[in-house]
């Protein structure tokens, strides 16, 4: 399929030249016209071309929030699952970044800096403040290589409220990699379809916990401005040196975007294997799923309203924490969620979203605790505050 695909590339046009007109003098009506014409045909000769060979730019996004949920953890402790909004009744930032984006012809670079709960919270303290760091070099038309740290090529949502539907993510998302190390092959045969493979250190980590390296790969395919779907996976074994059995990890998931004039839907969901590890006997496979489905309503410009369903089944804690529920069986993370916000964007750039969610856990799981008593629910509330912007854009030209 690669060989056809190859076969049918169309050559790349790689600069996109702009003609810079000078304005002609005066014309003589003295002259014959075909000196006029000599003289004109000089001009345009002499006049410099000029062509863009590289686009650059540094932006910046804060968001702030307010949260309160029905979980006791303690002042200074984050909640359970805290990828976003981690605090409880502590105004806080989630994250304040800096971002700089470096493309030219063959090589390109971006570079994302951060503070605040997101990474304090989330991300390997080795390399808490970056965000992502990579730079890449075109080895052929449309094929690009690209080294260094990573987002998460993983998954359906994004992290940050500016990228999502919610300000929220789901639990299966909360355990899916959020940042990885490697080297990754991006190629656009079309317009429509692109695919990178990555090579790995591991799952969610930026320094390799063994000898062993991991595989991911992500496609897209955009079918016109209303449709696009995604398919992304991870395979590798993360068991710490030492370890004589594998536990060899195949992690799929896809997803479908749907969007036609005010409503936006997004629906995507993950299964996981992983060998000798299931509970009740170590030498078979587990799998864990989790889904998910979230639509908006954009009722004006600036209001819109969503709501959001998510499953997460871990019975064999490959990726949960493993419990003793009250029955006395070992297991992992059994719950459903609903969330349901609404969102008021001043200008295109900023945005103020009011959100509430329930997450349910399976009947004789009691994870949370609330009003000294164990809880098998847990209900939040939060409010986030955002805004990006570009501090500055520019583009580097040559004149020919």
């Amino acid at each position: 399929m690669i060989k056809r695909i190859l076969l049918g590339v169309l050559p790349a046009i790689l600069l996109c030249p702009v003609a810079n007109y000078a304005q002609n003098p005066a014309l003589d009506v003295t002259q014959p016209a075909s000196v006029m014409n000599a003289k004109d045909e000089k001009e345009k000769e002499e006049a410099p071309k000029v062509e863009t060979v590289a686009t650059y730019s540094l932006s910046g996004y804060i968001d702030v929030y307010y949260a309160q949920y029905t979980d006791s953890v303690g002042p200074g402790n984050f909640q359970k699952f805290p990828s976003l909004s981690p605090r409880s009744n502590s105004p806080s930032l989630n994250t304040a970044m800096l971002t700089f984006q470096y493309n030219a012809d063959k090589i390109r670079t971006q570079i994302a800096l951060q503070y605040g709960d997101i990474a304090s919270s989330t991300w390997a303290p080795t390399y808490g403040p970056v965000m992502e760091a990579h730079a890449g070099v075109k080895i052929c038309k449309k094929l690009w290589i690209d080294g260094g740290l990573f987002r998460t090529h993983f998954g359906t949502e994004y992290l940050l409220p500016v990228e999502n539907i919610a300000s929220s993510v789901s639990v299966g998302t909360y355990y899916e990699p959020y940042y990885e190390s490697g080297i990754r092959l991006n190629y656009s045969p079309t317009k429509k379809f692109d695919i990178n493979v990555y090579l790995l250190n591991g799952y969610g980590i930026y320094n390799d916990n063994n000898e062993k390296k991991s595989l991911g790969a992500a496609l897209t395919y955009t079918f016109n401005d209303k449709w696009n779907i995604g398919y992304t996976d991870y395979i590798g074994d993360d068991s710490q040196p030492g370890t004589t059995v594998k536990h060899l990890r195949v992690h799929q998931n896809a997803y479908v975007n749907y969007q036609k004039k005010k409503w936006r839907l997004q629906v995507g969901g993950d299964y996981c294997i992983q060998e000798n590890s299931k509970l009740t006997d170590a030498k078979k496979s587990a799998n864990m799923f989790s889904a998910l489905a979230t639509i908006k309503y954009q009722a004006t410009k600036a209001f819109a309203v969503y709501a959001r369903g998510e499953v997460f089944q871990d019975p064999d804690a490959i990726m949960s924490s493993n419990i003793t529920d009250e029955k006395g069986k070992a297991t992992g993370y059994k719950l459903w969620g609903a969330t349901a916000g609404a969102e008021y964007k001043p200008t295109t750039g900023s945005y103020i979203k009011l959100e509430g969610r329930m997450l349910q856990m399976d009947d004789n799981q009691w994870i949370f605790h609330y009003n000294n008593a164990p809880q098998n629910s847990r209900f939040e509330v939060m409010v986030h505050a955002g805004i990006s912007f570009d501090i500055i854009k520019g583009v580097i030209n040559s004149a020919k």
